[in-house]
């Protein structure tokens, strides 16, 4: 559920982050006539959004077990695709997204009366595709019955609405300048623990791609330690909510977890660490040799 929580709260923000400067932008320019379309806008991204939530849900019910399995594995791997191609991008951009709004509204509002609309659905609508596609991944991979089948619990979906109602109310008190924060910091812890997320969710797709008969490999186990640690307890509730952790991990499972997991976020501190090094001091040119008297 925390993980759960984690990325509304994550993705929430940003979108909230994006409205509040097209929002502000618009008050402070005199534009307050616009808002309305970037209201609308606002409105047609979240019902794009649970739009396709929905159709992640229902869409797959009624196939095959296998067939169910590899959609699920397919759109796994699909999503942490995506949340790794986040996680950088708005490690990166956090600094200059402001400049960036602004000078999209400018061109914008010069447009036609859909721009606004547009641009306000593009900047908020990805975030929000982004979160339900994750969110499914995520959920589908922790709620697993015996008998093999994925069913929905309502945990993982509170999770992330708290999430998100706490992403609306920091970016409103950001709007009304009563609270602000260290965005880089908070994108940088919020990434690398994602990224953890993500290599569970890429593993649990995996699995899925196994149980398909698309990936060998379902018979190897890695390890077992069912008899050790008890699928029931609160704390392997909490590692399997959070990380996706099985306690029975097959050796295709393990590699794609160390594969994801490693690399990625080495290249993630290491562009962490880029961005938050102090620039050098220009070297001072070389002196003239003194002119030769004769």
């Amino acid at each position: 559920m925390f993980a759960n929580y984690l990325i509304g709260l994550r993705e929430g923000l940003e979108a909230s982050l994006v409205v509040s400067i097209l929002v502000a932008y618009l008050v402070k320019t005199s534009r307050r006539h616009l808002l309305s379309r970037i209201w609308v806008g606002v409105a047609l991204a979240v019902l794009v959004s649970l739009a396709f939530g929905a159709l992640l849900t229902f869409g797959p019910r009624g196939l095959t077990f296998e067939a169910q399995e590899m959609i699920g594995g397919g759109l796994s791997i699909i999503a942490v695709a995506f949340v790794t191609w986040m996680i950088f991008w708005m490690a990166r951009a956090a600094r200059s997204m402001s400049g960036e709004l602004r000078g999209q509204i400018d061109r914008a509002a010069e447009g036609n009366r859909w721009s606004l609309v547009i641009v306000a659905v593009l900047a908020v609508g990805r975030e929000g595709l982004e979160t339900a596609l994750f969110l499914w991944a995520a959920t589908q991979a922790g709620t697993r019955e015996a008998a093999g089948s994925v069913t929905p619990t309502w945990q993982p979906l509170l999770g992330a609405a708290l999430g998100i109602a706490t992403a609306v109310l920091l970016g409103y008190l950001i709007y009304r300048g009563a609270l602000t924060i260290n965005l880089s910091r908070f994108f940088t812890w919020t990434g690398a623990f994602l990224i953890l997320v993500a290599a569970g969710v890429l593993s649990y797709g995996v699995h899925d791609l196994q149980e398909a008969r698309v990936l060998p490999g379902l018979d190897s186990v890695l390890f077992d330690v069912s008899g050790v640690i008890d699928p029931s307890t609160w704390y392997a509730v909490l590692l399997k909510g959070v990380f996706n952790f099985s306690p029975v991990t097959t050796y295709l499972e393990g590699l794609a977890w160390v594969l994801y997991a490693v690399p990625t976020m080495t290249l993630f501190v290491r562009g962490v660490r880029r961005r938050s090094a102090p620039p050098r001091a220009p070297q001072p040119a070389p002196a003239e040799p003194a002119p030769v008297s004769h």
